[in-house]
């Protein structure tokens, strides 16, 4: 596969060798895109961010990372990070977390998250707004394979979350977190809803009333 059949065929998946995968997103001129690879196919997304996908990103990373702080939760939070499994699978998803005792797992210095020396995140979130069939198809099973313990799919277009816990490569759809327990879908939704007509500062306030009642 040349780089002119490459270019021709980003933003969806396209079968390649593993080898050929490794050469083009270390081309410089993907640089600014995320690399995913699953079951001998690759897939290159060059599309830009927009304004509600950035938005909504930003709000669901609000709510998990003030659940964290209002629970004294460890948490380290990896926008955008690259995990591989060489030969595997490789995926960068918009968000992932390490949870608890592992979230000083990676140590500083650590580039792409080498899976077979470290542990998956606990848990990633892809935030679709125009890529949704893909994200709760294709991605999910690929978090599967990697050992993902759950895996979040924010719906832009309809406000909503789609949340999987992952076990023995297999999910099922879940309500209330396995991994942040206490933390229920339903009040993230209801955060998205709201980002819609105030502002994030606003949105972060109520959060945290909600989780401080959750708590008493």
């Amino acid at each position: 596969m040349n780089d002119v059949q490459t270019q021709s065929q980003t933003d969806t998946w396209v079968a390649a060798s593993w080898e050929e995968y490794i050469r083009t997103i270390n081309n410089p001129a993907y640089e600014a895109a995320k690399g995913y690879y699953y079951q001998g196919h690759m897939r290159v997304e060059m599309l830009p961010v927009g304004h509600d996908h950035a938005e909504d990103d930003g709000t669901i990373s609000l709510g998990v990372n003030l659940f964290g702080i209002a629970r004294a939760i460890p948490l380290k939070i990896l926008p955008n990070c690259s995990y591989r499994k060489v030969g595997v699978g490789e995926c960068q998803p918009d968000v992932s977390y390490y949870i608890g005792d592992r979230a000083q797992l990676i140590p500083r210095g650590t580039s792409v998250i080498d899976l077979n020396r470290f542990p998956a995140p606990d848990l990633v979130i892809e935030v679709a707004a125009t890529t949704l069939l893909d994200d709760i198809g294709t991605k999910r099973a690929l978090y599967e394979e990697l050992g993902v313990a759950e895996y979040w799919v924010l719906d832009v277009q309809n406000a909503q979350i789609l949340a999987y816990t992952i076990a023995e490569q297999g999910s099922k759809r879940i309500q209330v977190s396995q991994v942040l327990p206490g933390l229920t879908i339903a009040v993230l939704e209801e955060a998205l809803r709201r980002s819609r007509e105030t502002d994030q500062s606003q949105v972060g306030a109520w959060l945290l009333t909600q989780f401080q009642q959750q708590e008493d």
